[in-house]
């Protein structure tokens, strides 16, 4: 099962595993993080599971959507690396990747 590395807001970081075909954003919830609200339940309609996904795997993910891309721009806190956890699918390859809960805005 994929591994998944999770830095909290205040610098925390946990190792979870994933499960192949799952959202970041399920992974996330599931294993208990409240700071990810993920309010939309994975719609990429509301952008309250931000995150920031590590540069070492960022350009191998799948090109951000335009709906994404539209609710990231809401955010004041979006950076390169910015990516909604319900629109990244966890598989093996990505297995030890980092990301980080972005700052609520």
């Amino acid at each position: 099962m994929p591994e998944l590395k999770v830095v909290t807001r205040d610098g925390n970081q946990k190792t979870i595993e994933a499960a192949d075909g799952v959202s970041v954003m399920e992974a996330i919830r599931d294993a208990g993080f409240d700071e990810l609200l993920a309010l939309c339940g994975g719609c990429c309609s509301c952008a309250t599971c931000h995150v920031y996904v590590d540069p070492a795997v960022a350009a191998s993910l799948p090109p951000v959507s335009d709906d994404e891309s539209d609710l990231l721009d809401g955010s004041s806190h979006r950076n390169e690396f910015s990516r909604l956890s319900c629109q990244v699918m966890m598989t093996d390859a990505l297995s030890g990747m980092t990301v980080t809960i972005a700052p609520e805005d």
